[in-house]
């Protein structure tokens, strides 16, 4: 009985063996042999023949375990037939030429069995030169012992991980491998599944390059801004405290000369009022820094007193409308943010609007807190500030509400002006942040 191969890239084995499996020798004698012919035959070459037998059967064997084979051609009484192997049939091979992903089959020590064409472009090599080829010497070296604990762990289960295999022009690709247990083999096959990661690595790469120049703009963005406060801390201080002190220091002078008892008490008790001046100037400033109040009593106690001081100032009357219940229980970082936009907005009120009076409304929604700052003033362009909007501090307004997840919104007309800030309260950050102030 005479059979032929039919191999996935078309080709047909013809070889005879009795029964029905088939081997690679395309010999046309009978590998049957008739009495004659034995009884002819010496013993050595009996015992030759027997053995090519044997060697045709186990490479024929070998063909089919390895999936060479994926049909027999089987000569017998009824002509030739075609008996296709289970696994074997040609749909499955050219689904996994056709993948655009890399496949391959691998022995239990690595060795390379099959790869299908995707992944000899991915190392730029040709097929026939990656088989028999350990994948070891393909991954990178300072790689090569996790893969070996990847190859040992896909003999129980899938095993997957990222590696750089080396390429034919010396270069490295960054891949992902899946490797799990081929059923059926008993453990002695390995399947493949590898996708090449190059342009994930390049987009990834541009990411982390965006967020180090976004970075940078922050840190710039920071440095200025502290600057920047430093610039009207020194401004302050010079015009207020420091012309203070200066009137102190010449009154103590003017002192020294004075040789009437009633001069000296009139001089005195215009020093000493200087000094109080002196005092709550420093005083002022150093609430502007950092508003301890906030710390002991918070937010709406610290709002009300910037507030009062703030009318007592500037002679505008501030309308503040604080629910100390909904407010106390917001977290330190909640409150600090929102304290310093109302700064921030109050300040651009008394600096540029020219009103009389200022209305300040907290709301708590079911899933925000909103707060709205109206004015009766002039007004503003809100276009030219949309496109520089630091002059009027609204920037740094933005980026106070950006980090608590919310957002800062502003409508300006004659007569009228609204800053809006909403603060999602389902926000995890927020929450995460309520967590914590809760500790």
């Amino acid at each position: 009985m005479s059979n032929r191969r039919a191999r996935s890239d078309g080709r047909i084995l013809h070889g005879h063996l009795p029964g029905t499996v088939g081997a690679p020798k395309a010999s046309r004698r009978s590998l049957a042999p008739s009495p004659r012919k034995l009884q002819s035959s010496t013993a050595p070459e009996r015992q030759i023949e027997l053995l090519a037998r044997l060697e045709t059967a186990e490479e024929t064997l070998r063909a089919i375990q390895s999936g060479e084979v994926d049909a027999l051609m089987v000569s017998g009484r009824r002509g030739e037939q075609v008996v296709s192997l289970q696994g074997g049939e040609p749909a499955y091979r050219m689904l996994v030429e056709a993948m655009s992903e890399g496949a391959a089959t691998l022995s239990r020590n690595g060795t390379m069995l099959y790869c299908n064409r995707r992944f000899a472009e991915l190392i730029r090599r040709p097929a026939g030169k990656v088989i028999g080829i350990a994948v070891q010497s393909l991954v990178a070296e300072t790689e090569r012992d996790r893969f070996e604990t990847l190859l040992a762990e896909a003999q129980k289960t899938v095993a997957k991980g990222e590696f750089n295999l080396r390429c034919a022009n010396g270069t490295m690709i960054p891949v992902h491998l899946s490797l799990s247990q081929f059923r059926g083999f008993k453990g002695q096959a390995l399947g493949m599944v590898i996708t090449d990661l190059s342009e994930q690595k390049r987009r990834q790469a541009g990411e982390i390059k965006q967020a180090e120049a976004m970075h940078r703009l922050l840190l710039e963005h920071e440095i200025s801004a502290q600057e920047e406060e430093r610039r009207r801390i020194a401004r302050e201080l010079h015009d207020e405290a420091g012309q203070l002190l200066t009137a102190l220091l010449v009154g103590l002078r003017t002192l020294e000369d004075t040789r009437k008892l009633t001069d000296v008490k009139v001089q005195g008790h215009r020093l000493r009022e200087i000094t109080a001046q002196a005092i709550d100037e420093v005083g002022r400033i150093a609430r502007g820094l950092h508003p301890t109040v906030l710390d002991d009593h918070g937010l709406g106690v610290a709002l009300s007193r910037y507030v009062a001081e703030y009318t007592k100032t500037h002679k505008i009357v501030v309308d503040l409308r604080l629910n100390e219940i909904d407010s106390g229980n917001l977290p330190s970082a909640v409150q600090i943010a929102l304290y310093r936009i109302l700064q921030e907005a109050l300040t651009n009120v008394a600096r540029h609007s020219g009103a009389k009076a200022v209305s300040i409304r907290f709301t708590r929604l079911a899933t925000a807190l909103e707060v709205a700052v109206i004015d009766d003033g002039c007004g503003f362009d809100a276009k030219a500030v949309a496109v520089s909007s630091h002059r009027l501090g609204i920037h740094s307004m933005r980026e106070r509400a950006a980090m608590l997840g919310g957002t800062l919104s502003f409508t300006s007309r004659r007569k009228r002006t609204k800053i809006l800030v909403q603060i999602p309260l389902a926000n995890p950050d927020f929450q995460s942040l309520v967590g914590r102030s809760k500790t």
